[in-house]
């Protein structure tokens, strides 16, 4: 019994590290603990007397669990989308700061997040290039640990990882990293919305702005570039939010909407010298009520 509630104890430490692997491997909040929690269960049924660094062996376990879930995923795709119909857009999990309603768990990830434009370029990635990537690139495993999760050798393993890197590298746009300016940008965006100030919203909007929204009534899932057209869409959806809140989504300055004391989107922004160059917005009712956001 002591050596289960020390090994359970250990585990507890690792978590923070297990769930950020998890979730910048599968883009959902939900999915990540669901990995985590599988890790557990494989730990409690293994002999790791003679592991000597636990924590390494929980981050390769998670991988591959998550890895799994990926290559599953990729499976459930291969059905081709009917002729002239485009793929739907799916925004990877948002992690929400700055609301008292938010449990410690979401607070824990945002401590050491990535942006939601990156997370959506890791989403492009095969599985194993994901893996690859995620696992040496952000969490500093070595090739020679992530190998044996992939089946390949370590040299094949560095050559995944390099090719997402430079996929990332060239998908990844440039953004400012000033906090302060950045919600500076973002208010006045939200002021000029709610005032029905086109110009003002030219203004802050790069001319080539790029806005993927995912799900819902007000706005369905797509993909579309202009300032123009942006700037009159965001005008006539601030229509319908009673309450704004800015938050931090994914460790930047965003923006909850609320009516009728339900959360309406939840906005992402890319800022660079300034302006607006793309907008991430998560409207999917089904998927905001999991965030459990109240305003």
């Amino acid at each position: 019994m002591g050596e289960e509630i020390s090994l359970a104890g250990r585990f507890e430490a690792e978590r923070p590290q297990l769930r950020s692997v998890a979730y910048r491997m599968l883009g959902s909040v939900a999915e990540a603990e669901d990995a985590v929690q599988e890790a557990w269960l494989r730990l409690s049924r293994s002999d790791v007397s003679g592991v000597r660094n636990l924590g390494a062996w929980l981050t390769t376990v998670v991988g591959r669990i998550c890895l799994d879930q990926l290559r599953s995923r990729a499976a459930r795709r291969e059905d081709p989308l009917p002729e002239q119909e485009a793929a739907p857009v799916r925004l990877p999990d948002p992690v929400i700061g700055g609301l008292s309603t938010l449990d410690p768990v979401h607070g824990i990830l945002v401590a050491d997040s990535v942006g939601i434009a990156l997370m959506v370029v890791l989403e492009t990635l095969a599985p194993a290039e994901r893996l690859a990537f995620v696992l040496h690139d952000l969490f500093d495993v070595p090739f020679e640990e992530i190998a044996p999760v992939l089946g390949r050798t370590s040299a094949a393993t560095r050559q995944l990882a390099s090719r997402a890197r430079r996929r990332v590298q060239g998908a990844t746009p440039a953004a400012d990293h000033d906090t302060v300016r950045k919600r500076e940008v973002v208010d006045a965006f939200l002021a000029a919305a709610r005032g029905g100030d086109f110009d003002a919203l030219l203004a802050v909007l790069d001319p080539d702005v790029l806005v993927r929204s995912d799900g819902g009534a007000l706005l369905p899932s797509s993909m579309r570039r202009g300032a123009t057209g942006v700037a009159g869409t965001a005008i006539t959806f601030a229509r319908f939010a009673a309450e704004v809140r800015p938050v931090l989504v994914n460790g930047s300055p965003g923006v909850v909407s609320f009516a009728d004391g339900k959360a309406l989107s939840v906005m992402s922004f890319t800022i660079l010298d300034g302006r607006i160059t793309g907008l991430d917005i998560l409207t999917d009712p089904v998927r905001l009520a999991a965030l459990g956001l109240t305003a």
